[in-house]
């Protein structure tokens, strides 16, 4: 055996291939957001994964961006103060490696005491912080690169 395999790009059409496996959730706490490359343009074939904070462990979301890079995930409850809202894992075509983020709340009042946020540099939390807009409805947009590059978290 010479070792694990390495990870790979998911190719030219992930959307085709995992439609099966698409479910944006169901509940009234909203996340929208777009999927950005470094110059801020849209990923127009990302894949977005999310896994709740609080639901049982083979329970995640998975949506695949749209033509604006726009990807729409409904959660069923908050999370714990100090939680994130959820994991998330963010496939693309070009990427080697899927990248591993969290997104949290921004109006959380917990957010001080989140051990997770307290391992993230104070200049760069803000792009983990969903922003409110509207009634159970949040904003957060993930930049693969540049000066605003979202915080991923290497798990090797």
């Amino acid at each position: 055996m010479n070792g694990p395999t390495p990870s790979q790009t998911i190719g030219p059409f992930p959307h085709e291939a995992w439609r099966w496996a698409f479910d944006g959730g169901e509940g009234p706490l909203l996340l929208e957001g777009r999927v950005l490359d470094g110059d801020g343009q849209p990923v127009v074939d990302a894949v977005v994964e999310a896994w709740p904070q609080g639901a049982p462990r083979h329970r995640f979301l998975r949506v695949p961006t749209d033509e604006q890079g726009a990807f729409r995930l409904a959660f069923a409850s908050r999370p714990a103060p100090g939680e994130p809202l959820a994991h998330l894992v963010v496939f693309a075509r070009g990427l080697l490696r899927h990248q591993f983020t969290a997104v949290f709340l921004a109006d959380d009042a917990g957010l001080d005491a989140s051990t997770l946020l307290a391992q993230v540099p104070a200049v760069r939390r803000a792009t983990l912080l969903a922003q409110p807009d509207g009634d159970d409805r949040y904003r957060w947009d993930l930049h693969l690169q540049g000066p605003s590059e979202t915080v991923f978290f290497d798990y090797a």
